[in-house]
């Protein structure tokens, strides 16, 4: 993703935004809990993706959104009580986390448009800022594959097939974000 800073310094913290709106959903939707809204969630129709775009989602926000349509999904996949008792905390533990790498990386963008507001631009700085981004979406995107395979372990290939297409419908609902 390119950072495009042209007529408003304050995409950086748009692109931030959207990186993890997308990270989320994937852990929303990597979970068919999380499964469809990848925190970009949205798509169960609630007003998040207009608070959203107002301001960046926090972590209770993310925690909100999948205690709510969790259940919705359980239902449609045919989660079972016993799957439920175990993907409950797997789903909750992988929101917390991401949630924490999300107020980790939130402070990263300020630091970059402090960078970018000074009146030398110091460039090793910026690179220095610039990986240490890095390292925290590749730590994100490692925790959400994580959810991925553990939700996998708990569902049958018939409910991951349906949280697939599901997933599927949800991105071809989805407006394009960019």
């Amino acid at each position: 993703m390119s950072l495009n800073l042209q007529g408003n310094p304050m995409n950086i913290r748009s692109s931030f935004s959207t990186i993890a709106a997308r990270s989320a959903l994937a852990l929303g939707l990597a979970f068919g809990v999380a499964l469809g809204a990848g925190v970009t969630a949205f798509a169960s129709g609630s007003d998040m993706a207009a608070r959203h775009h107002a301001a960046p989602m926090t972590s209770q926000d993310l925690a909100s959104h999948v205690a709510e349509f969790l259940p919705h999904l359980y239902t449609q996949l045919g989660v079972s009580d016993a799957q439920k008792a175990q993907l409950d905390p797997i789903v909750n533990q992988a929101v917390a986390d991401v949630g924490e790498i999300h107020a980790q990386m939130g402070n990263l963008h300020t630091q970059a448009l402090d960078l970018f507001a000074q009146a030398t631009v110091d460039r090793g700085a910026i690179e220095t800022l610039r990986a240490a981004h890095l390292a925290g979406m590749d730590q994100a995107s490692r925790r959400i594959a994580q959810l991925i395979g553990d939700v996998a372990d708990v569902l049958t290939p018939a409910q991951r097939q349906a949280l697939a297409a599901h997933i599927a419908q949800m991105h071809a609902a989805a407006p394009a974000q960019g």
